[in-house]
């Protein structure tokens, strides 16, 4: 991937910080969990189960078409905001801020979020053609979870910042792509498995479009990759510089009045 500049790697102070496409993600993906959580637990009966993407639902509405059906071809979309549990929504949540904000730092807001769902979207399609192209595809199991995107973003981080140290499970550091290409791996052995409880084809899909997006950008403008935000000694250094700036002003003022002649206009 080519750039106008080289990355600067962060240091312990360095924190991502939250741009707003990152942030407005976070919230709605939260804000639609809990309240899926909460009407479950008050025995509402709300049909949550239509916003999970369904193979069959979505082929049944071009095979019969009707108004009722049409909130199915919603479902590529729907499905990236629905979670399965605690530990689905906040693991799906946390390698979306610790990758996505430094990709919508270097992009801007609106690109980010044209990549975050083209790629979701691109895997929800890959959910639908691949359990009607496999054998041991079942296009009636739902799906649901922004782990498509997700994997998108992985691909992306991994093209842009190959070098990149992270932790593994949070104690084992590895280069990003490393980690990209066992999971990538991890994910296509799993793909074979018809009963292990991961949409492994959501997986693939989002690799895949990943892949392509990050190839379609290579042939535009290279981008110019930045720090998210200053670290916390730049941000001491400019508070400083501020600090004297304004000291320097007060004197000046100060002694100009003293030496100027108060009959001069």
């Amino acid at each position: 991937m080519a750039y106008g500049s080289k990355f600067r790697s962060p240091g312990v102070l360095y924190f991502p910080g939250f741009p707003s496409g990152v942030k407005w993600l976070l919230i709605s993906n939260a804000g639609i969990f809990v309240l899926a959580f909460f009407t479950q637990v008050a025995r509402l009966d709300l049909p949550w189960e239509l916003l999970e993407l369904t193979p069959a639902a979505v082929i049944d509405f071009f095979r019969h078409p009707q108004l009722i059906k049409v909130f199915f071809l919603c479902q590529p979309v729907t499905y990236m905001f629905m979670h399965a549990g605690f530990g689905h929504i906040i693991w799906n949540m946390l390698a979306l801020w610790m990758f996505g904000a430094d990709i919508e730092n270097a992009w801007g807001t609106r690109r980010f979020l044209q990549f975050y769902f083209f790629c979701g979207v691109g895997a929800g399609l890959c959910v639908i053609a691949l359990n009607y192209l496999l054998p041991w595809g079942n296009p009636n199991v739902p799906t649901l979870g922004a782990s498509g995107a997700i994997f998108g973003i992985l691909m992306a981080y991994a093209m842009m910042f190959p070098n990149r140290t992270i932790l593994f499970s949070f104690l084992i550091p590895i280069q990003v792509k490393w980690f990209v290409l066992i999971i990538g791996t991890v994910t296509f052995m799993m793909s074979f498995q018809t009963s292990n409880g991961v949409s492994s084809f959501a997986h693939l899909g989002g690799l895949l479009f990943g892949f392509l997006f990050m190839r379609a950008v290579r042939q535009r403008k290279p981008v110019r990759i930045r720090v998210a935000g200053p670290t916390l000694q730049e941000r001491y250094r400019q508070w400083k510089i501020q600090r004297n700036k304004r000291k320097f002003q007060v004197y000046m003022k100060k002694h100009g009045d003293r030496d100027r002649d108060p009959w001069v206009h």
